[in-house]
């Protein structure tokens, strides 16, 4: 799966002249948290609401809230962007978006194609992503199968029980313990009673079969 596959494409964009009340004003009707800053469409950093808060001043101020608004409107947002904006390109793996959110402790990164903005990724696109790659949704059973023995061809060995059941596969997932290995199975057209005697008679443990309706 791929960052174009799961990217907000062309998304809403500030100039660095943008004042931070309208920013914020756009974030609030959008319902999103994240403004890129563009000269044309490359980038020139990033406005969030929590930077926003940041550069806000508290409640403890003796400013009115007359005062505060006045502030925002003539504050432009480059005097407070993130300048070093963590990017990728649209043809990079999911994977290695999560892992860049991950190492640079940050919630989105701004998707670049040609040094243009034509995306942005959050980490709830990543988590929507890995709720759908398990087929969490999906209507169906859910078997989980346990193997102490990684060897090549298993995965062979278990498709071939669904196959004889004529069942669906829908979703697949492999978790590695020490030791042990979980296969994760998500299928439907098969009777789960059925699916469950095949599968522990080729010698496979099957730890749990549930529902998804």
């Amino acid at each position: 799966m791929y960052v174009k596959n799961r990217m907000t494409a062309n998304p809403y964009c500030i100039s660095k002249d943008t004042s931070i009340s309208t920013a914020l004003d756009m974030m609030a009707e959008g319902n999103f948290h994240r403004l890129p800053v563009v000269e044309g469409k490359r980038l020139l950093g990033l406005v969030t609401e929590g930077l926003i808060s940041e550069h806000t001043p508290s409640k403890a101020t003796s400013l009115s809230i007359y005062e505060l608004n006045y502030l925002l409107s003539k504050t432009k947002v480059d005097s407070i962007m993130i300048k070093n904006v963590i990017t990728i390109g649209p043809d990079a793996l999911l994977e290695e978006a999560a892992v860049l959110m991950r190492k640079h402790n940050v919630g989105c990164l701004v998707v670049l194609e040609n040094n243009e903005v034509v995306g942005i990724i959050t980490h709830n696109d990543i988590f929507d992503a890995f709720v759908d790659l398990l087929g969490y949704y999906e209507a169906g059973y859910r078997y989980v199968i346990q193997v102490t023995e990684d060897k090549p061809g298993i995965l062979k060995d278990v498709a071939e029980c669904f196959f004889d059941q004529k069942a669906s596969i829908t979703n697949l997932a492999v978790y590695h313990y020490p030791g042990i290995v979980d296969i994760v199975i998500r299928a439907r057209d098969a009777e789960p009673g059925a699916m469950k005697s095949v599968l522990k008679s080729r010698g496979f443990n099957v730890v749990s079969v549930t529902q998804k309706e």
